[in-house]
C-alpha cells in the first residue's frame, strides 16, 4: 500500500527541513515554491556572479539537532566565521557587543554619565506592567540609552512608534541581553559569557555556508529529490480544500498560469496565516477572516552596490541608527564569506530599507532607489559615490510578521480555528506569526514531521521563553536571525 501523500506549502528554512526530517522516515512530500528561488528568507540572490542575502544569517543554535542538521547537509562548505558589527549613530561607529572605552568615546564623558543615572533610575522606579517595546528596554537600559540607540532603528524597522510594538517583541529578541550584563561584560572581557551560558546576543563568531544561506536550503533541495521528494518552484497556492476537519486539496498556480491540484492526507504549511486563512475553502468563519486580514506584515528591500575597492569597511554588518537616513542597516557580504564576491578588488554592500509596501519608496525605480541609497551611504561616510560602479534591488513583501497590540489576539483566534484540523500543521515564521529564528523555524518543521509519523509535539511551544530557559532544549536567541539590536 503507498503512503498517504504529503503536501508541504514553501520551501523555507520549516518546509525543507520538515521534507528532510520526514525523508529519514522514509516519507517523501510534495513542497510547492511560489519563487523561483529556495530558501525563503534565507536564500541568496545572484547579480553579475555577486552573491547577497535577503538581510544577513548567522547561522547559532543552542539545540544540538539544529547544528547536527546544518552540519549533515553543508560539511565542509560551513565555515566558521567571525562577527564584527557596529553602530553608526551621528558620525560615531559605537561597538556591538559594547566597548565601555568606545561607548564613552563616542558619546562621551557627561552623556555616558546621564545613561547610568538613567539605568539606574530605572531599577529603581520600572515601568509596571510592561505593556511595550519603549516600556519594556526602557526598564532593562534606561530610558537614555533607550532613546539613542534603540527607538530610531525600531522605529526604522517597524515603521511605528515603540508604544505601539508589544513588549513580548523585545523579550523574544533581546532575552538575556540587559545594560549591566553588557557593561559587564566589556568591563570584565566576558565576551556574553556566564558560566558555561552563553548570552546570544553578544556571539562573536557564528557558522556560515560558503556561498551564502541559500547554498544551504539548495543543497536540502538536491538531497530531498534524491530520497524522492519533488521541489516544484514557481507554484502560488491559492486553495486549500478542507472537509470534515481535514485537508484534502491544495490548488495552486504556476508562473505561466497553469492550474495544479494536489490530493493530500497531511499537509503542512508556511505561508503567511493570513494568506493561509484567506485560501482555506470553504472559507473560516467570518471572526476568523477578520482576524487574519488585522494581521500586519513590514516589508523589506535591498539596495546592491559593487563598490570599486577591496575593502570599505571591516564589519559583517552595521546598524544604521542615524535618523538622518532611511537606511536601517549595511551588510557586507565579502565579509560573511570571501566566496560571495567573484572580483577580491570588489566589495559588494546590502543597504537594507524597512517599509510597508503602501510606502511612497516602496513604488520607486529601481534607479531612483539606487540613486538615493548612494546618496545615502555617503552621507555617512561609508561609501565613495564614485567608487560605485554597478548596482540592483532586491525587494520581499512580507519579511517580518508584525507584533503589535493586537496581533495576539488576532493569532489566538486563528490558532483555535486551526486546532480542528487533523492533518494542517504551520510552522515557521509566518506560518506561526512569530518572530523566529532559522533554527527556531526548522525546529517547528522537525515537530511538525515528527507529528506525522506518530509523535505527539507542540509546533507552537517552540521560542518561547519556558522553552528557551527549558534545559537542554533551549531555542537561541539569535540563530540566523534578522540582525535586531
Amino acid at each position: 500500500m503507498a503512503e498517504s501523500p504529503i503536501v508541504i506549502i514553501g520551501a523555507g528554512p520549516a518546509g525543507l527541513t520538515a521534507a528532510y526530517e520526514l525523508m529519514k522516515h522514509g516519507r517523501p512530500a510534495t513542497i510547492l515554491e511560489a519563487d523561483n528561488r529556495v530558501g525563503g528568507l534565507s536564500r541568496t540572490e545572484r547579480y553579475q556572479g555577486y552573491r547577497f542575502d535577503i538581510g544577513g544569517h548567522r547561522f547559532f543554535s543552542k539545540v544540538p539537532l539544529i547544528n547536527d542538521v546544518w552540519q549533515e547537509i553543508l560539511g565542509e562548505d560551513f565555515l566558521l566565521r567571525p562577527r564584527l558589527s557596529r553602530i553608526h549613530y551621528r558620525g560615531h561607529f559605537f561597538d556591538y557587543p559594547l566597548k565601555a572605552s568606545n561607548a564613552i568615546a563616542g558619546l562621551g564623558l557627561v552623556e555616558a554619565l546621564r545613561v547610568i543615572l538613567s539605568y539606574t533610575k530605572a531599577q529603581l522606579f520600572p515601568y509596571k506592567p510592561e505593556e511595550n517595546l519603549e516600556e519594556w528596554v526602557a526598564n532593562r537600559f534606561g530610558y537614555r540609552l533607550y532613546q539613542i540607540f534603540f527607538r530610531t532603528y525600531t522605529e526604522k524597522v517597524w515603521g511605528m512608534p515603540c508604544t505601539e510594538i508589544a513588549a513580548d517583541w523585545a523579550a523574544q529578541r533581546i532575552k538575556d541581553l540587559s545594560l549591566w550584563k553588557a557593561l559587564r561584560a566589556a568591563l570584565i572581557g566576558s565576551w556574553g559569557t556566564r558560566g558555561d551560558q552563553v548570552i546570544t546576543t553578544l556571539i562573536d563568531q557564528f557558522h556560515y555556508p560558503r556561498l551564502g544561506p541559500g547554498m544551504m536550503w539548495e543543497t536540502c533541495e538536491s538531497r530531498l529529490s534524491a530520497g524522492g521528494s519533488q521541489t516544484m518552484r514557481g507554484v502560488r497556492v491559492e486553495q486549500i480544500a478542507h472537509h470534515n476537519g481535514r485537508v484534502t486539496q491544495v490548488m495552486g498556480r504556476t508562473s505561466q498560469g497553469e492550474r495544479l491540484s494536489f490530493e493530500t492526507h497531511a499537509c503542512i504549511s508556511t505561508m503567511p496565516l493570513q494568506e493561509l486563512i484567506l485560501a482555506l475553502t470553504p472559507a473560516p468563519p467570518s471572526e476568523v477572516v477578520q482576524a487574519a486580514r488585522q494581521l500586519r506584515y513590514r516589508d523589506y528591500l535591498t539596495v546592491v552596490l559593487i563598490v570599486k575597492q577591496a575593502d570599505v569597511f571591516p564589519d559583517n554588518w552595521i546598524y544604521i541608527h542615524s535618523p538622518e537616513v532611511r537606511m536601517g542597516r549595511i551588510q557586507n557580504y565579502k565579509n560573511w564569506s570571501p566566496e560571495m564576491v567573484p572580483d577580491p578588488s570588489r566589495t559588494s554592500l546590502g543597504l537594507e530599507y524597512f517599509l510597508w509596501d503602501t510606502d511612497d519608496q516602496w513604488t520607486w525605480s529601481d534607479e531612483r532607489l539606487i540613486e538615493r541609497g548612494i546618496w545615502e551611504g555617503g552621507q555617512i561616510g561609508l561609501i565613495q559615490p564614485r567608487d560605485v560602479e554597478d548596482s540592483t534591488v532586491v525587494r520581499m513583501k512580507k519579511a517580518y510578521p508584525v507584533y503589535d497590540q493586537h496581533y495576539v489576539q488576532h493569532v489566538a483566534t486563528i490558532r483555535r480555528y486551526l486546532e480542528r484540523f487533523q492533518n494542517l500543521q504551520t510552522v515557521g515564521r509566518n506560518g506561526l506569526h512569530r518572530y523566529n529564528n532559522q533554527d527556531h523555524s526548522m525546529l517547528t518543521g522537525i515537530y511538525a514531521a515528527r507529528n506525522i509519523v506518530g509523535e505527539v509535539c507542540d509546533v507552537w511551544t517552540v521560542n518561547t521563553e519556558e522553552t528557551y530557559h527549558e534545559e537542554g532544549r533551549a531555542v537561541s536567541a539569535t540563530a540566523g536571525d534578522r540582525l535586531v539590536p
